[in-house]
């Protein structure tokens, strides 16, 4: 995948890897709109709702090229008309599902500059998961078919920072707020245990731990894993400059890098 360095699970020297600094010019695979020119193969297909569905490598660059337009302020706010909404009106066909933190700054439509029926969307504060999780995310893989799963944390995450005040200070937050922080403590003990507390560290151990538990805990989710008809990227996205980056795959190694990457 051009412009993309996708690490294997568990990478955290790879936090830089395929970063472009903005304002150095179009996402890979097309041009600016803005230019009058679409080179991107995709364009006329991708978030049909008769078409097939894309592969999970086509899906990433889809998304990576939507994230590059957003950061560059040059979104073309794909498929929010009327025509769209008529033509989901009796059904859906998304292309990717996105898991991510609730965080009112995180909306996962305009930080991929997607529309209508694109992205399958499950949320919950720092992405933690329980039953009904599993259940939504389920869904998309095995009966909508979704080749890609992305779990998207994001940095400065409350959700982990409440949780490691907890664990330094031995108290517990009151109410289903507990609950959270009980879901996200995993990922605390795990980033101490390599030797580090900074909420940053934290934050990306959550998301690779979030995308490894999908697979854990869910039959359905694996298998589709297992046949290689759905892959789950690890990603972390930046307040600051609204970049998304590639933290891991699920499965490790080759096998998932040939099915996220194409190589």
């Amino acid at each position: 995948m051009s412009g993309v360095a996708v690490p294997v699970m568990g990478d955290s020297a790879g936090t830089g890897a395929g970063r472009r600094a903005p304002g150095t010019g179009p996402a890979p695979g097309r041009e600016s709109q803005r230019s009058g020119c679409r080179t991107d193969p995709l364009a006329d297909t991708i978030g049909s709702v008769t078409q097939p569905l894309p592969t999970a490598v086509d899906a990433l660059t889809e998304l990576m090229a939507g994230n590059h337009r957003f950061i560059e302020n040059m979104r073309e706010h794909p498929n929010q008309d009327a025509h769209r909404r008529a033509q989901l009106a009796q059904g859906q066909r998304p292309w990717a599902l996105i898991f991510g933190c609730a965080d009112s700054r995180v909306a996962a439509e305009i930080i991929f500059d997607r529309g209508l029926g694109d992205l399958f969307v499950v949320r919950t504060a720092g992405h933690v998961v329980d039953g009904g999780v599993l259940g939504s995310i389920e869904f998309g893989v095995a009966v909508l078919e979704i080749p890609l799963i992305v779990v998207l944390g994001h940095d400065s995450c409350g959700a982990v920072r409440a949780t490691l005040e907890a664990f330094e200070s031995g108290e517990m937050p009151p109410g289903y707020l507990r609950n959270v922080v009980e879901l996200v403590t995993p990922s605390v003990i795990s980033a101490d245990r390599k030797g580090s507390r900074a909420i940053e560290a934290v934050v990306a151990e959550h998301t690779l731990n979030t995308a490894r538990l999908l697979t854990t805990k869910s039959a359905a989710i694996a298998r589709r894993v297992d046949e290689g008809s759905c892959a789950v990227v690890a990603m972390e996205y930046a307040l600051s400059d609204g970049e998304v980056r590639v933290l891991g795959t699920v499965p490790d190694g080759l096998a998932a890098r040939t099915v996220v990457t194409g190589q």
